[in-house]
């Protein structure tokens, strides 16, 4: 009895296989939601807040989401990081929430062909934000769903941002 064959027969015709293939995330600015994908099923979907303008990034400052191609390239501890949003109420602690994933946003990756830093997933301290146009260039979850998000990415993890 050959039982090789009748197991190769039946993993490829396992449900198993339809969740293999890479994972990919996908940002839809203009409806706030990021789509986790593994391979072409869709797993799970995270609404998120994006910048506050319309638009690909053209310049530091100007509150747009870079659209393009990128990878993840680093996940980092952020919870004792802070930011001052310039509103006079000085630096802010928690406004990253727990981890920041940072987007490799280099000009062979963005629309706009321009490098930008410091672009990436993180949490938030105002989750009343998710679902708007609130942030000053990255993509903002619930720290709840960052952290989900977080067990399912490594860096070089792909991600696709579009208008």
């Amino acid at each position: 009895m050959k039982v090789l064959p009748l197991i190769i027969f039946a993993l490829w015709f396992s449900p198993v296989r339809a969740q293999t293939g890479e994972l990919k995330l996908i940002v839809k600015k203009s409806d706030c939601i990021l789509k986790a994908y593994q391979g072409d099923s869709l797993m799970k979907v995270f609404p998120v807040a994006v910048g506050r303008n319309q638009g690909d990034k053209q310049r530091k400052g100007d509150n747009r989401t870079p659209e393009g191609e990128f990878v993840i390239s680093k996940i980092h501890d952020s919870r004792s990081w802070v930011h001052d949003f310039g509103d006079g109420k000085g630096p802010i602690p928690g406004v990253y929430g727990p981890w920041f994933l940072r987007l490799d946003t280099g000009s062979d990756r963005t629309r706009s062909g321009k490098t930008w830093t410091g672009i990436g997933f993180h949490g938030t301290h105002d989750p009343t934000s998710i679902g708007t146009m609130a942030t000053e260039g990255c993509v903002r979850l619930r720290n709840e769903d960052l952290e989900e998000l977080k067990r399912l990415v490594s860096p070089g993890t792909p991600v696709t941002i579009i208008r």
